[in-house]
This record gives C-alpha cells, sequence and structure tokens, in this order.
C-alpha cells in the first residue's frame, strides 16, 4: 500500500486545480513522452502514475517514456562553477520526436534555467525562449503538449546547513544556491501556468510542493522533502504523481483516502521497468550529459521489459 498525500492536503490540492477531464491525455494506446531534468530523470512519479494507470486499465495502457536527463534546462544556461556545460534539451528534442514518436509530451524544465541565481531578466528571456523553442516543435511533429511548472525549491535544510548565499554574492552554483531562488521559480511558474491558451493542459507543480510542505511544518518544523533543497524524495514524488494525476482529470476519487491501492510488488516491477527503459531509450536517443551510464540497445531492453510487463500483469 503506497501512501499518499493527507486527507487535508489532498483537498488543499484539489481546490486549486482545474475542474476540467484531460484523461484522454493518457488513455489506453497512447505513447506519452516525459522530458526534464534530474527530477524528471529519478523517474518516481513516473512509475507512480504508470502504477496507478495500469490499475486502471487492465488490457491496454499507456506507454510512459522518460527521457529525463540530470542537469539539462531548455534555456542552454549554465552557471560558471558548473563542471560540464548544462545539457540543453533542443540539442536532442528533434531526435527524440523522431524517434519515439509520442502523441503526448510532458516537459518539465526550469529548477535548472535560473542556473540558482538571483532574478534576472535576461535569464527570464533565456527560459521563454526555450520554452517558445519546445512549443513550436512538439506542435510540428504533431503531438499534444502538457507543461509543467519546476517543483519548488526548499531553503530549510540549505539554510541548516549554512550552505546558502545572500543577495548580492559574487556568484551562486547547484552547490551554493540563492537563498531566494524558490522567488525565481514562482515567476517562472506563473508564466508556465500563462501557457495554457497555447498548449493542451498546464500543470503547476510548485505551489501543491509548497503547500504541501507547509502543512506538515505545522506538525514537524523540520520537515522537508528534498534534502539537497532541490531533489525531491520518495514522498515528494508522490505529491507530484498525486498533481498530475488530478490534473488530468484521474486519482479525483481518491482525493478523500488516505491512501490509494497500488500493490507493492507491482509498484516494483513498474519502476525495474521504466529505470531498464529509461537508460535504454537515453543511449537511443543521445545525448551530451557526461556521467550518465549506457542503458541497453532498445531492443535488447524491450525483451526484458516484456518480461517483467508479463509479471506485471500477474
Amino acid at each position: 500500500m503506497i501512501r499518499l498525500p493527507s486527507f487535508a492536503v489532498c483537498l488543499l490540492l484539489s481546490s486549486f486545480l482545474s475542474a476540467a477531464d484531460h484523461s484522454d491525455l493518457i488513455s489506453p494506446g497512447r505513447r506519452i513522452l516525459f522530458l526534464g531534468d534530474s527530477i524528471t530523470h529519478a523517474g518516481d512519479y513516473i512509475s507512480l502514475i504508470e502504477a496507478s494507470v495500469r490499475s486502471e486499465f487492465s488490457a491496454q495502457v499507456p506507454v510512459l517514456i522518460n527521457l529525463g536527463l540530470p542537469s539539462e534546462t531548455c534555456s542552454g544556461l549554465s552557471e560558471p562553477d558548473h563542471p560540464f556545460p548544462r545539457p540543453d534539451v533542443h540539442e536532442r528534442l528533434e531526435r527524440a520526436l523522431d524517434k519515439v514518436r509520442p502523441d503526448v509530451v510532458f516537459a518539465c524544465y526550469g529548477m535548472n534555467d535560473g542556473i540558482y541565481y538571483p532574478f534576472s531578466e535576461q535569464r527570464f528571456a533565456a527560459y521563454r525562449r526555450g520554452i517558445d523553442r519546445l512549443i513550436k516543435k512538439v506542435k510540428a511533429a504533431g503531438a499534444r503538449l502538457v507543461l509543467m511548472t519546476p517543483p519548488a525549491f526548499d531553503p530549510l535544510p540549505l539554510k541548516q546547513q549554512g550552505k546558502l548565499l545572500p543577495a548580492g554574492a559574487d556568484k551562486y552554483a547547484w552547490f551554493s544556491i540563492y537563498e531566494g531562488y524558490d522567488d525565481v521559480l514562482k515567476r517562472y511558474s506563473k508564466w508556465i501556468m500563462q501557457q495554457q491558451d497555447r498548449v493542451d493542459l498546464t500543470i503547476d507543480l510548485h505551489t501543491p510542493v509548497n503547500l504541501y510542505i507547509a502543512q506538515r511544518r505545522e506538525q514537524q518544523p523540520d520537515f522537508t522533502m528534498s534534502p539537497d533543497g532541490v531533489h525531491l524524495n520518495e514522498e515528494g514524488h508522490r505529491v507530484l504523481a498525486k498533481v498530475i494525476l488530478v490534473a488530468l482529470g484521474k486519482g479525483k476519487e481518491a482525493l478523500g483516502k488516505e491512501n490509494i491501492q497500488l500493490h507493492p510488488d507491482r509498484l516494483k516491477l513498474v519502476k525495474e521497468r521504466q529505470k531498464l527503459l529509461h537508460a535504454a531509450w537515453l543511449r537511443h536517443v543521445g545525448h551530451q550529459r557526461p556521467g550518465v551510464k549506457s542503458g541497453l540497445p532498445l531492443e535488447e531492453a524491450f525483451k526484458k521489459a516484456a518480461a517483467l510487463d508479463r509479471r506485471i500483469r500477474q
């Protein structure tokens, strides 16, 4: 049994989500591509979504393909002290669309695009240009597009460790982040949500993560879902999965429950299959991010995934 946000938090999250039904975006037979940075690369929220959808569709299920890449941006920016130029999704986007041929694309960028500095109109403009290019390329490929805001940056754990920098510092980086960086992400998120008329759906991940943390800290002042301020733990990915499912028009019936019935053995196998195919698809599409372990050739991975799929169905 997989723990999900409490009843009170679920009501809070549902209060600002659209009542529209977008369940056709993740219906049986769809090929769904997820693009993003290290949060998407971790893939837990995608595995939770797949496990939930598998519980709903007993026969044909959507194909969820994770192409998240650590360190990636859509703006092409890097902070001066980053050990290598951050990969830009536009280096691989057209190859990904051509090789995956998705029906729907989910894209989640922004966490790295502010490069952990105070707000800058120049950096913000680069982010907007990157998203604009992404929208045009996905539409040109004939796919539908869901834009998701970056999740929240949690300064508390880094503040406790003395690793945050105030405004006016000479330079910032992923290991020495501006103390008000979540305000930067808030501005990026607000702009993403304003693009709802240009894409099929926009989903706010930033607000619910902050709301969830605030609610948990009423009882546990040191609570965090991001030990490094950036990367969400398993609980954080459960919040993301819940928000996405509700925004799609799925999971609303579970809002009043403490748990959603996801068999732990099934979820474990779904995660194993997702990680196998994620690595294989990254290899197949190609990228410029050093240090990512190469996956199996795609056809070999498909065979192993088919065996896992049989076990999941059983």
